[in-house]
C-alpha cells in the first residue's frame, strides 16, 4: 500500500511518500499554507499524482503522550484533509522526528520532508509489526 506522511506546520508542511509495496519511505519536498484552499488542493494534487491509499498525518504529543495546543491545530487540519481527500486519513505519533532530522544535515531534502519521512518509517515499521 502506497502511503503518504505530511509533518504539518502551519507554515510548512513535510511531505513523504511511500513506495507502492510500503516498506520504503522518501523525502518528497513541502507545502507552504497546507491548511488553506491552495495548499489542501496542492495535498489533493499530490495524493492523485503519487496515487497514494492512505495518508498518515503526525501527531505532535507531548513527552508524557499528551496532547496540547499544536495537536488540537493538527486535528483541525485533518479534519479538513478528509474533507478534501478520498483516500483515508489518519494521526500517528510523530515525537523526535524533527529531531532526528535535525541530525541528517547532509541530505538535500529540506528539513520538514525528512521529517515526514522519518515519520512514514516509523508509520510502516509499525503496521508491519502488526501485520
Amino acid at each position: 500500500m502506497k502511503v503518504l506522511a505530511l509533518d504539518y506546520g502551519a507554515a510548512r508542511t513535510g511531505v513523504a511518500v511511500s513506495d507502492a509495496t510500503g516498506t520504503l519511505a522518501r523525502p518528497l519536498g513541502v507545502v507552504e499554507r497546507a491548511a488553506t484552499r491552495t495548499g489542501l488542493e496542492r495535498l489533493v494534487e499530490l495524493v492523485d499524482a503519487e496515487r497514494v491509499e492512505r495518508i498518515v498525518v503526525g501527531l505532535p504529543l507531548t513527552l508524557r503522550g499528551a496532547q496540547g495546543l499544536q495537536a488540537e491545530e493538527t486535528d483541525r487540519f485533518v479534519e479538513a484533509l478528509r474533507a478534501a481527500v478520498s483516500v483515508p486519513v489518519e494521526r500517528f505519533d510523530e515525537r523526535f522526528t524533527t529531531t532526528l532530522a535535525s541530525r541528517d544535515p547532509d541530505s538535500k531534502a529540506p528539513e520538514d520532508a525528512r521529517a515526514a519521512a522519518y515519520l512514514l518509517e516509523t508509520y510502516l515499521a509499525w503496521t508491519a509489526a502488526r501485520a
